[in-house]
């Protein structure tokens, strides 16, 4: 049986603007025992229940996973990930012969706050964000078994739970092959040591618009993790790429992903800290890619990440000559696109180089913002011109 959890008057109101998080101080009453990861109907202070959502015991207490009473949790779950399946299939993205890894579940902007689910070929791999997902993730690999092409479930929810007791590993099926296919390049992804879940899909089609203008170029991606940017550029056919990187292992598999292209005669890999290469860049790059991870994880943290992405910016920009063009990214969640231009201006205006926003840049179909949830859109990049 599911309990009820009873807010403060007054504070039902972000539920009718939809918006998905509650904090805990918006509450006036938990059940009694309750859990982590534990369901509750939500209710305002007359006792009328709003929502179904879930317990957490940080600052957002409570995440909705839908504006009403769910009866039965498993079968909603089951309907939400065929929902966004057939979205995806709709954007041509799951029978694509060019392309075969995708976001196939984004949290919020999918309806489920705390489940990702990437596809890289025939393997899902399953990243939860919180214990209540994580719970249910028996639910979740059923339905994934339903859908056509996937053969595995691979969970890595360690990391992003925080929790030395969950084990990442195969929930279904065993390991598929590495090598998967973005825009007819070829890339091996390691969801097992990697990064998040090996592969930053949110970049797809940013990739392709730096291969339509790198032609001719000598291009510098910095942060290059394992070289996403850096093979869409030697597949435009840029006449050089760097790509940097503090990580060996990172470095290791981009030079591997451009051999795996045939790209290696045009591409030198870098094992370096970005910030100490900046200071002895050479000015003569065509193009320069910034992708840092990101500098804000929490709201208190912004300030810092605003002066930090000036600085990086900055030290960019004083190199590059006129003609030039910046590739700059926050993946910040708590940097507003305003606020990221705004810290990218005053770096121009430190350098004292004249700059145009040329493009803006952000997150694809598969990575989903509800509308009432505007924290979902944080991807944000600026394509610059120094004139």
């Amino acid at each position: 049986m599911i309990s009820t959890t009873q807010l403060k008057s007054g504070k039902e109101k972000s539920l009718y603007r939809r918006h998905p998080w509650i904090f805990s101080g918006a509450i006036q009453k938990l059940p009694p025992q309750i859990a982590e990861g534990d369901l509750t109907y939500v209710a305002d202070a007359a006792g009328n229940i709003l929502a179904t959502a879930y317990f957490s015991s940080g600052s957002i207490a409570l995440r909705v996973l839908e504006f009403d009473k769910i009866l039965d949790v498993h079968a909603w779950l089951r309907g939400k990930i065929q929902a966004a399946y057939q979205r995806r299939k709709a954007a041509h993205l799951t029978e694509n012969p060019a392309t075969n890894c995708y976001r196939l579940f984004f949290a919020e902007g999918d309806g489920v706050p705390g489940l990702i689910i990437d596809v890289y070929d025939a393997t899902a791999v399953l990243q939860c964000h919180s214990i209540g997902i994580f719970n249910m993730r028996e639910v979740i690999v059923a339905a994934l078994q339903t859908l056509p092409g996937i053969k595995a479930v691979y969970n890595k929810s360690a990391e992003s739970l925080k929790n030395k007791a969950i084990i990442n590993g195969y929930l279904w099926g065993a390991q598929e092959s590495p090598v998967v296919k973005e825009h007819n390049l070829l890339f091996q992804v390691d969801w097992v040591a990697g990064q998040k879940t090996g592969f930053f899909l949110d970049q797809r089609e940013n990739r392709l618009r730096l291969q339509q203008m790198a032609s001719g170029a000598k291009v510098l991606n910095l942060f290059c993790y394992t070289g996403g940017f850096s093979v869409y550029a030697l597949a435009g056919g840029a006449r050089e790429v760097v790509s940097v990187d503090i990580s060996a292992p990172a470095v290791a598999q981009a030079a591997a992903n451009a051999s795996l292209n045939g790209f290696e005669a045009h591409h030198t890999a870098i094992v370096a800290d970005c910030f100490e290469y900046l200071k002895q860049m050479p000015d003569d790059f065509d193009i320069v890619i910034l992708d840092p991870p990101a500098f804000a994880k929490n709201l208190r943290a912004t300030h810092n990440a605003l002066v930090a992405y000036k600085r990086l910016n900055a030290m960019a920009l004083k190199k590059m000559k006129s003609g030039s063009k910046l590739l700059t990214f926050s993946c910040s969640q708590h940097i507003t696109a305003p606020l990221f231009a705004d810290a990218v201006r005053a770096a121009a205006i430190e350098v004292g180089k004249s700059v145009q926003i040329i493009g803006h840049f952000t997150q694809p179909e598969d990575h989903p913002n509800n509308i009432f949830h505007p924290e979902g859109q944080y991807l944000k990049g600026l394509l610059l011109q120094l004139t």
